[in-house]
């Protein structure tokens, strides 16, 4: 429960950060009723991430977390090396696997290299995703319920999150809009972020499709730690501190390269 109480509390105190630019020791320990020490604790934990500079009585914002674009905007960004992610990751699907693909961009390319697998049984929450595996004959298809969030064509919320609570999945594929070697992968809305955490408990194996633009991003809300990472697939981009800071958690890399290369 603790850990559960620092993490939402910290997730208030960033909120507030962005939003205000800065906010002070005195305001945090009556907003939340913890102490000064735990407040400063806190502080020190964003300016170790590089998003706030401690202050006399607080902090400052640093590092502004990334705008979230809409979906349709998401598809035609990086689409060779996303394409190549995408590949890549269908590779790793074998006969009899059951799945989960979460909503996003770069997880769509995944999709639309499954149509020549079989035995394959896919969970998803986003609409498009299901949709284009709505033509693959050897993929069983199952949406989860939810709200639909238009901005990314994303089932979310409670249903979402319930429905998957009968299931155990071999690997979570999943897609994320800030990765940082400390703060770990994130997200831009709350309710995503909640699904993703279900997922993420629900699969033995986390397998992050994500080109190399994400890294050193963080977005306002926390999907896992990447002590909690078996996998991820990117481009050639990534820069070589974040690849040995990767491998030094135990997280293996995998490097996609576009069709031709």
């Amino acid at each position: 429960m603790a850990t559960r109480n620092t993490r939402s509390r910290r997730q208030q105190i960033l909120q507030a950060l962005i939003e205000q630019g800065g906010v002070q020791v005195g305001a945090l320990v009556e907003r939340f009723g913890v102490s000064a020490v735990t407040i400063r604790a806190d502080l020190n934990h964003f300016q170790a991430q590089g998003l706030a500079t401690r202050t006399h009585g607080g902090a400052s914002l640093v590092r502004t977390p990334p705008q979230e674009r809409d979906i349709h905007e998401k598809d035609t960004l990086n689409l060779p090396l996303k394409d190549s992610i995408g590949l890549r990751a269908a590779q790793l699907v074998r006969p009899g696997d059951n799945i989960i693909i979460d909503s996003g961009s770069t997880t769509m390319t995944l999709a639309r290299h499954l149509h020549g697998h079989r035995d394959v049984s896919v969970m998803t929450n986003g609409l498009n995703i299901a949709w284009e595996l709505a033509t693959a004959p050897g993929v069983n298809v199952l949406l989860s319920g939810g709200q639909l969030r238009k901005q990314s064509l994303s089932l979310q919320g409670n249903q979402a999150e319930l429905s998957l609570n009968a299931y155990s999945f071999d690997t979570l594929f999943l897609g994320v809009d800030g990765l940082d070697l400390q703060f770990g992968l994130t997200t831009h809305d709350a309710s995503e972020a909640r699904l993703n955490q279900r997922m993420v408990e629900h699969a033995r194996r986390v397998v992050v499709l994500t080109d190399a633009s994400k890294f050193g991003k963080v977005s306002l809300h926390r999907i896992a730690k990447l002590e909690q990472v078996q996998t991820i697939i990117t481009d050639a981009g990534i820069d070589a501190a974040t690849r040995e800071g990767l491998q030094r958690l135990g997280v293996e890399v995998i490097i996609a390269e576009p069709e031709g290369e």
